[in-house]
């Protein structure tokens, strides 16, 4: 009898006994467990791809894996984003979304590869930056009152330089809250605007911050006003276009970190504090600052919000201004 007892429990043992090693097999290490990949939509240089590699190297350390910036430039950052778009939801291909990748061009564009909100999981957000009106030093304008004045008596005399789709929506939102008849121009870029502006051919441009700043800072051109609701540390002592007679105007270009739609929320949720953690050292803050961004953070679901009323608000605008970017 006692031989059989021992056998009964013997064999109880051994069928409880691999039970443990089975969970432990079946149990993950803690993401992230190898590099990650951040896709950046535009080309190598470019102000977003040299805020996502200086980021990346300070999101790298707080995880403790490598971070790799992967540059897939085209079609206004619809190559890159779409290829961000179908892989794996895994946490280890992320992308560097825009206020161009994730609201503006699905109205800009007849055809879309992804829905920016379906296809996605917002992180969060990691800088902001306004654009700035500025107008040649030899000019009479001061403000932005002077130049919707001057247009308003005389049509023409102050046409306005558009090296970007931010710029054009700026001029647009003006227009459309002034009823002043003003006139862009549209450029490729900011240095054939920047040499138009400086040689007089035309009067006023609006760009970043961070393209004006040695102009501005040479005397070569003159701040009019900042397009953030609120005075920017872009542009020290600039007043916002909503302080001089255009309450409630605001447009806000932004940086966000996003994941391919199916990301697990745990591994958003490291994400996010990661970023939000690295955002809130003041070396870091001030290095955005210095290439042109305003450091945000913020909560996944801000992000997703935040983006979801910009949607709202620009539809109506590109869409009544005919604006185009495949035409």
């Amino acid at each position: 009898m006692r031989s059989i007892a021992a056998t009964i429990v013997v064999t109880a043992a051994s069928l409880l006994c691999p039970c443990a090693p089975s969970a432990q097999a079946q149990a993950q290490p803690p993401y992230p467990t190898k590099p990650i990949r951040i896709i950046v939509a535009y080309a190598a240089g470019q102000g977003t791809d040299v805020a996502t590699r200086y980021l990346g190297e300070q999101l790298g350390r707080e995880l403790g894996q490598p971070i790799v910036v992967e540059n897939k430039a085209g079609a206004g950052g619809i190559l890159g984003t779409e290829l961000a778009a179908q892989a794996a939801g895994d946490g280890y291909t992320l992308t560097m979304g825009t206020n161009a990748t994730h609201v503006l061009n699905q109205f800009l564009y007849a055809k879309m590869p992804f829905d920016p909100e379906k296809d996605f999981e917002p992180i969060a957000m990691v800088g902001t930056f306004p654009m700035v009106l500025a107008a040649g030093a030899a000019t009479p304008y001061r403000s932005i009152g002077d130049v919707l004045e001057a247009v308003k008596r005389t049509p023409g005399s102050a046409d306005i330089a558009m090296p970007s789709t931010s710029a054009r929506l700026v001029l647009e939102f003006l227009k459309e809250r002034s009823g002043a008849p003003l006139f862009g121009i549209p450029y490729k870029g900011s240095g054939s605007a920047m040499t138009d502006v400086l040689g007089g051919q035309l009067s006023v441009t609006i760009d970043t911050p961070l393209a004006l700043r040695p102009h501005l800072a040479a005397g070569k051109l003159r701040a009019l006003g900042v397009t953030s609701a609120t005075a920017s540390n872009l542009a020290p002592g600039v007043k916002p276009v909503a302080e001089q007679g255009q309450a409630g105007f605001e447009f806000v270009a932004w940086n966000a970190l996003y994941a391919p739609k199916g990301t697990p929320a745990d591994i958003t949720r490291t994400l996010n504090a990661a970023v939000n953690k690295v955002l809130a050292r003041p070396e870091v803050r001030q290095r955005l600052l210095d290439l042109g961004f305003e450091p945000a953070g913020g909560s996944a679901a801000y992000l997703g919000v935040f983006a979801r009323k910009e949607r709202q608000r620009w539809a109506p605008i590109i869409k009544a201004a005919g604006i185009r970017a495949d035409q």
